[in-house]
């Protein structure tokens, strides 16, 4: 598979993505108490937000790479 055609399907895949969840939610741990034998550890959700027009770019971006990897081939 073509380098341009590769990229352009995975900006349309991320794309649409963007669009379907509005952001990225992830988990992280961090130590709240660290004294000697004693641990203790706490889960945060955090949420990177991406907006439309993010989206909007990497599908147009997507579809042109999918074009452009076409007409080179």
């Amino acid at each position: 598979m073509k380098t341009y055609t590769l990229l352009g399907l995975i900006l349309i895949a991320v794309g649409i993505m963007a669009f379907a969840y509005q952001g990225i939610t992830y988990t992280t741990r961090e130590k709240v108490v660290d004294l000697g034998p004693m641990h203790m550890t706490a889960e945060r959700t955090r949420t990177l937000p991406l907006t439309p027009i993010v989206g909007a770019i990497a599908l147009v971006g997507g579809i042109v790479l999918l074009v452009t990897g076409s007409k080179k081939g």
